[in-house]
């Protein structure tokens, strides 16, 4: 028996640890994901590697210098006449050394440094919407998750209020079957009738605990963990504004369209980097030079020799100007492309947020509709109930009264949640969630 207790009280002790219960809002719901989002994670990383390309890029606006030191064994020369007659040797100092040191400043590079720097901030910035969009993307889908789990609590609301009534029903019914004023099939049918309810429930109620594991595992906690959304996601104020706002808010706000702005950018930037290319490009330089012996003499002079010099270089690829307009016409083919993707996508938002509009409002009407005929229903059922209490109708109309009632009430319970759901897929759409 101690064994037995011991065994049974860890098994309670693991399944109130396993069946963890956490109410959660939406914004606790993002704050997590936050933190625990292997894709956001990833995309976050992205916006660094594209912020440590910016610091290199302009470090091209840097001066070069260059450090160079070298010992050597020189071996003996031959001296010969110039039909290689007449060979003789010459004797040579056998340590060679040499340490320069070279610096330059670029003044003037076509525009390359300037254009190069400015190619890395928009591929910085890209990354900063691509994370922006993920973190969108991860949002969303978790807003659905969220909102359906909500839903099947909402549900399982509905369904315990009509197994209240049944069994309530089923009481009734039996007392006045002891009585002799009801048939026996009468109970029959209500307790098969109540049975069904409680099979529904058990499958919202399975559905329930999938949606929690999901969700927990998307956020990083314990899949066993049983997620309780909070009942003020029904209550949330939600904007009413005109699909004119919503327009303008996607215009502003679209990561799609963004991304097409920076992929236009981005193309005119290569081209001033390919015309950069037909430009010459002007630099201080300074070197010094210390060398010896001094091989240039004969015989070799067994001396170290010191030098350096300040000047301006000037260097320009002549290839440039039959390779550099090929260069410059492909990016501009390409830039004219990013232009035309950007006018599509701008088409396509606009009719994406008239959809999701017209379907946000069509939400209200719907909520509109199911509250009166939830409204309808009630009345409906207390007046068979009466009815059927007095003998003047068939257990059927009553079973069906009871049906009517609960389907007005699951109806009415989708239809909220859907508004919900309606508004956030506008705000996704829009670019603001």
């Amino acid at each position: 028996m101690l064994l037995l207790t011991v065994v049974l009280s860890l098994f309670v002790t693991y399944d109130s640890v396993a069946q963890e219960r956490r109410i959660l809002s939406l914004e606790e719901l993002f704050a997590l994901a936050e933190e625990q989002s292997a894709t956001i994670d990833t995309s976050r990383k992205a916006v660094a590697e594209a912020e440590a390309a910016v610091e290199e890029a302009k470090t091209g606006r840097y001066p070069e210098i260059e450090l160079t030191l070298s010992a050597s064994y020189l071996g003996n020369g031959t001296l010969t006449d110039r039909d290689f007659s007449n060979s003789m040797g010459v004797k040579m100092p056998h340590l060679g050394n040499n340490f320069a040191a070279e610096a330059s400043q670029l003044i003037y590079g076509g525009g390359a440094v300037t254009n190069s720097i400015a190619m890395a901030r928009l591929q910085e910035e890209m990354a900063t919407v691509n994370l922006d969009a993920t973190r969108s993307r991860v949002h969303f889908m978790l807003t659905g998750f969220y909102l359906e789990l909500a839903k099947m609590y909402a549900i399982m609301d509905v369904y315990d209020r009509n197994i209240a009534l049944a069994e309530e029903l089923i009481a009734d019914t039996e007392a006045r079957c002891r009585e002799g004023m009801a048939l026996t099939n009468d109970v029959t049918r209500h307790r098969l009738r109540l049975e069904q309810l409680k099979l529904a429930r058990t499958e919202v109620e399975n559905t329930t605990l999938i949606l929690s594991s999901e969700i927990a595992t998307t956020i990083g906690l314990d899949p066993a963990t049983i997620i309780v959304p909070d009942a003020a996601v029904l209550e949330l104020a939600l904007s009413r504004e005109g699909e004119a706002y919503w327009q303008d808010v996607a215009s502003d706000s679209s990561h799609e369209l963004r991304r097409g702005e920076i992929a236009v950018a981005m193309g005119e930037r290569a081209e001033e980097l390919a015309r950069a290319e037909r430009r010459p490009s002007v630099a201080l330089v300074a070197a010094n030079h210390f060398d010896g012996p001094i091989t240039i003499e004969v015989p070799v002079v067994d001396k170290n020799f010191n030098y350096w010099y300040v000047g301006v270089g000037v260097s320009f690829k002549l290839s440039s100007l039959y390779k550099a307009n090929r260069t410059i016409q492909r990016h501009e083919r390409a830039t004219e492309v990013s232009r035309s993707e950007l006018s599509d996508l701008r088409d396509r938002k606009s009719l994406d947020v008239h959809a999701d509009y017209i379907r946000y409002e069509e939400g209200y009407v719907a909520v509109d509709t199911y509250t009166t005929n939830v409204g309808l229903a009630k009345e409906n059922y207390r007046i068979i109930e009466t009815r059927y209490r007095n003998d003047m109708v068939l257990v059927t109309e009553m079973v069906d009264a009871a049906n009517q009632l609960l389907e007005a009430e699951l109806q009415l319970t989708i239809a909220r949640i859907d508004v919900v759901m309606r508004y956030h897929k506008l705000l996704f759409t829009a670019g603001t969630i």
